[in-house]
């Protein structure tokens, strides 16, 4: 006999910012809220290669609270393994997910070929592909948009309405109905006066809400459209008078298009020098597509198809991308947002080293991406192989970030209550999460407040704290944090040197071999454990 007792495990996006997957079960049907990849450290994206914990096939629905691959970039591996049901998103979702999901399959392709191409790797196992190009597509075939706020039912049991979030294009909020529960699950939110899209809404009491913590430790000034653009108008006012380049990592979803937003109103009003952009992303020149069909739609344009401006080249082939180099004076904008892969990393290459270039961070950077190691103060980072030095000016501008800071969370979780059962904070850094979990129970002491680890299971009961069934895996801990290549990187780099100010052969000879033994001994140790 099925169990009517509705229960909720993680598979992703605890205690880290990625990876976000919720498995809701009842009367022997399952509904995934989210089914998106992880990425950060090289050790945390391994898991993307790993098996699911759950069977694909025994999976009922899909609801999806929007593009981002952080979100949805494992359904073409779920749709792999047996997954044929419907995939539930707003219309917009659906129709970023057309490009996200191939690109997406695209890099996993590329990226077991770069591997099995390695010398140094011909003798291992050769690596196969998350998941194929032909496996996204059929995962967005499989896409069912619904309108917000229509109640939907996903699966026998379940009932779903989804609400505006935010975001970013089409994002929403899942309020879910299943065993006599009620639960609103944030996905990500989007600040007040987020450009293109309306604020935050949802419905109030829940049982359970699930809520997501990105930024929970930090509180940003309020910054309204005008500030914002004066703020970059300034950062590029100084990059060109450098002399250099401007590149700027950023998002194929969203932040592009809020950076052309902005440009576009700053060319037109002569507030910068007429200067090229180039938009280095295939990616993201396809979603301005899908912007540019809902321009009508959207807050912030005047009705007006503001992606058009003269001074936009949107590169597509490679041979273009390389050619962007040879320019000099320029903006660039490519993806990807955190600098774990595409185009940007080529541009870095090309600019990192030169003191005249500026690299401009606009968006959250998680732990362990190359991202944040630049913007944390690394003198030398390792790209493609190869080392670099840092040199050029960093900088960062906070106000285009697409989710709520930890005053516009706390306003989400009021509006929701009260909540009669648990609050979950999930999509988080530790430090994020235990910051947001202080300020909340400091506010109401009485309230349940959880802190899940991935792998954790909860039974959810109406008017009871949530209650753990099963425990969660805490040796991931380690791999959502910093990546062991950029420090490497940087020891290496400086490590000539370090070694030339030992003044006496000997010595410099003696240290040499010392750190050759330290190595060996860990791989005696590795060897010993193995036996």
């Amino acid at each position: 006999m099925a169990d009517d007792t509705l229960s909720l495990t993680f598979h992703g996006a605890a205690h880290t910012v990625t990876g976000s997957c919720m498995q809701f079960t009842c009367g022997g049907k399952s509904v995934l809220v989210d089914c998106g990849m992880f990425q950060g450290s090289r050790t945390l994206e391994k898991l993307n290669a790993q098996p699911f914990t759950f069977d694909p096939k025994q999976i009922d629905a899909v609801v999806l609270t929007h593009a981002h691959i952080d979100h949805s970039g494992m359904l073409p591996k779920l749709v792999k393994h047996g997954y044929r049901g419907p995939i539930w998103c707003t219309q917009p979702t659906a129709d970023l997910l057309q490009y996200m999901l191939a690109d997406s399959g695209r890099i996993q392709e590329s990226e077991a070929e770069r591997h099995n191409r390695r010398r140094d790797r011909r003798e291992d196992d050769a690596f196969e592909p998350v998941y194929t190009e032909q496996d996204a597509i059929t995962a967005w075939r499989q896409c069912k948009g619904i309108d917000r706020e229509v109640a939907f039912q996903p699966a026998p049991g379940f009932n779903v309405r989804l609400w505006n979030a935010g975001h970013v294009l089409g994002s929403a909020s899942v309020e879910l109905q299943a065993g006599g529960v009620r639960v609103m699950c944030s996905g990500d939110l989007g600040p007040e006066h987020n450009a293109f899209l309306p604020d935050p809404n949802g419905p109030s009491g829940f049982d359970y809400v699930v809520c997501e913590s990105t930024y929970g430790s930090r509180v940003r000034d309020e910054v309204t459209l005008e500030q914002r653009r004066a703020l970059l108008g300034a950062e590029v006012q100084a990059a060109i008078s450098r002399g250099g380049n401007l590149v700027i990592p950023t998002f194929a979803l969203e932040r592009t298009q809020e950076l052309l937003l902005d440009l576009d109103y700053l060319l037109r009003n002569d507030q910068i020098p007429h200067t090229p952009v180039f938009i280095d992303s295939p990616l993201a020149s396809e979603i301005t597509s899908v912007f540019a069909s809902y321009s009508d739609k959207l807050e912030d344009t005047g009705g007006a198809n503001i992606f058009a401006h003269p001074a936009f080249h949107f590169v597509q082939d490679v041979q273009e991308s390389i050619r962007v180099n040879s320019v000099t004076g320029a903006i660039i904008l490519a993806a990807s947002g955190m600098c774990e892969g595409g185009r940007i990393r080529h541009h870095l290459l090309h600019n990192l080293n030169r003191r005249n270039s500026t690299v401009l961070f606009v968006g959250f950077q998680a732990m362990g991406t190359l991202g944040r190691v630049i913007l944390d103060g690394a003198k030398n980072v390792r790209i493609s192989g190869r080392d670099v030095e840092v040199r050029a000016q960093i900088r960062r501008i906070d106000s285009y970030s697409a989710h709520a800071d930890q005053a516009g969370l706390l306003k989400w979780i009021d509006n929701r209550g009260p909540i009669a059962s648990s609050l979950f904070l999930s999509h988080g850094e530790p430090d994020s999460l235990e910051t947001l979990r202080r300020e909340l129970q400091a506010r109401a002491p009485g309230l349940s407040v959880k802190l899940p680890e991935i792998g954790e299971t909860y039974a959810l009961a109406p008017g009871k704290p949530a209650k753990r069934t099963a425990t969660g895996r805490t040796d991931l801990s380690a791999a959502a944090g910093h990546d062991w290549q950029n420090t490497y990187a940087d020891f290496t780099s400086s490590l000539r040197t370090r070694l030339t100010k030992i003044r006496d052969e000997h010595q410099r000879q003696k240290a040499l071999e010392e750190m050759r033994r330290v190595l060996d001994s860990y791989a005696d140790f590795k060897q010993a454990r193995g036996k």
